[in-house]
């Protein structure tokens, strides 16, 4: 047996969830037997991205003893749009304050 942590994350609620498995669990099988699609609605572990530690892996990743397989929502804004945007707004207000 194998002792493993399953965590997800929203912004206003987060579970992690502490396992005891088969050895030669994968990541998939331990998000599924953790119960997490009961806390929280609309998480689609088949077709989630699973981590272990912050690096992504594949849902047939076996796990080790310790492990922490955590479920990633989709993004909701492509992060380099938002950096974009972020950049135009201060390059902007930079030019508003040279202007007055």
């Amino acid at each position: 047996m194998i002792s493993v942590e399953v965590a997800y994350a929203l912004p206003h609620k987060q579970a992690l969830l502490k396992l005891e498995l088969s050895a030669g669990a994968t990541a998939l099988e331990a998000a599924q037997q953790s119960g997490i699609t009961e806390k929280f609605d609309g998480v689609d572990l088949e077709n989630a991205t699973l981590g272990i530690f912050g690096q992504v892996v594949a849902p047939g990743h076996v796990l080790r003893d310790g492990d922490r397989v955590e479920v990633y929502r989709p993004l909701i804004a492509d992060p380099k749009e938002v950096r974009k945007a972020r950049a135009a707004r201060a390059k902007e207000r930079r030019a508003n304050d040279k202007a007055e």
